[in-house]
């Protein structure tokens, strides 16, 4: 099966990309996102805690965030395979999932870099804010969470460049379209869909 993880700025169409890769490849999008929220909606021991640190504005150590990662990849549906978008964010989660994987006799296949301009990113945003009557999503707001993406993520990103994992690909334009250059993309790997 196929272990893939998915990068790219806010607004780069991570997670129509993400359903979209899930549903070719056979294997679940595991967004840390949802994670959380299932567990703190299920009231699991981490949930609790998860929502106590949220609530409080913090963020979530990497210890937790691990924990919670390596409870979803143990359910069944992710044993095989899965398409991870919002984790690693950190250069130990890199080391963690690594070492989690190598575990377990497995790597990952690749790295999916949406790679999208950032101004054409932050007017996507704007327009999407408006339409949508979102007020707390000002210009300043959307460049400052571009700007962090950046900051966390490059380092990142040249871990899994060095690794030969790393497939960039053009983010912007049609969701046919960016569907289409991922899958060339990986198929150049040898990383074929299963349907």
């Amino acid at each position: 099966m196929t272990r893939l993880l998915i990068v790219g700025p806010p607004g780069a169409g991570k997670g129509t990309q993400a359903a979209r890769l899930a549903a070719a490849y056979g294997i679940p999008a595991i967004a840390t996102g949802d994670i959380f929220r299932h567990n703190i909606a299920d009231k699991t021991p981490l949930g609790i805690e998860v929502k106590a640190i949220v609530d409080a504005g913090d963020y979530v150590p990497d210890s937790l965030t691990n924990a919670l990662v390596t409870s979803r990849l143990d359910e069944e549906d992710a044993r095989d395979g899965f398409l991870l978008d919002g984790y690693p964010r950190t250069l130990d989660q890199v080391s963690y999932l690594d070492e989690l994987l190598a575990s377990k006799g497995q790597t990952l296949d690749a790295v999916i870099r949406l790679v999208a301009d950032q101004e054409e990113v932050v007017s996507r945003l704007r327009k999407r804010a408006i339409d949508q009557g979102r007020v707390d999503d000002s210009e300043a707001a959307i460049r400052h969470r571009q700007e962090v993406y950046a900051r966390e993520t490059n380092p990142l990103i040249d871990v899994y460049r060095d690794k030969g994992l790393l497939v960039e690909v053009d983010g912007l334009g049609e969701i046919d379209d960016v569907s289409a250059r991922i899958s060339e993309a990986l198929a150049a790997r040898e990383i074929a869909p299963v349907v």
